[in-house]
């Protein structure tokens, strides 16, 4: 098998294998021993694709912000409700790793480093990155008349992504419902929205 082929199939394991047991312990159960054993491979495996664990996290980041990414890609201005629309691409953001991610980032310094050394700019990866894409989407309704002309585009996608932040925040109870989430959506976008 061609080495490339086979380091995205290693690399993509190990992110899935993060991933889950982010879902399941947090970010203080995170530890290169956890992902491999929950990956089903030997410890070596991790440090044979990353220079270190700090790298392996960084890219597991980049990897997800490139997923949001794509993700948001589908997000057609002037279809849909918006409510509805911005409700299930934060539950879609934040019912994955992305709460577990932000408090991961926070805590890890060298993490942040790199990750600031990969995306300059301010705020906190992913979480960043949520409002910008929730941002161009307001924009495309705005400019469609669906969202007031006077609306704070740059002050409503960043209120979005935080208030869905804490919504989902509590790793100890249930997530939000839907009904929840779309409540806070509403609220938020209520002196925008344009009636028609």
């Amino acid at each position: 098998m061609p080495t490339g082929i086979h380091l995205r199939d290693v690399r993509a394991q190990l992110f899935d294998a993060a991933e889950r047991v982010l879902l399941r312990e947090g970010p203080g159960g995170l530890t290169s021993r956890a992902v491999t054993a929950e990956a089903d491979c030997a410890k070596g495996v991790l440090h044979r694709h990353f220079a270190d664990f700090d790298t392996f996290l960084a890219e597991l980041v980049l990897d997800r912000i490139q997923r949001l990414e794509t993700r948001a890609e589908g997000l057609v201005a002037g279809t849909g409700d918006i409510v509805a629309t911005v409700a299930d691409l934060l539950t879609e953001v934040f019912e994955s790793v992305a709460v577990s991610i932000v408090a991961l980032i926070t805590f890890r310094d060298e993490l942040r480093a790199r990750l600031r050394a990969a995306r300059p700019g301010p705020g906190i990866p992913l979480a960043t990155d949520a409002a910008r894409l929730l941002a161009d989407y307001l924009a495309a309704e705005q400019n469609l008349g669906r969202i007031a002309a006077e609306a704070d585009i740059p002050a409503l996608a960043p209120t979005l992504v935080g208030s869905g932040h804490l919504l989902f925040a509590d790793r100890t109870g249930e997530p939000p419902t839907e009904e929840a989430v779309r409540r806070m959506v509403a609220t938020v976008l209520s002196g925008v929205l344009v009636s028609g």
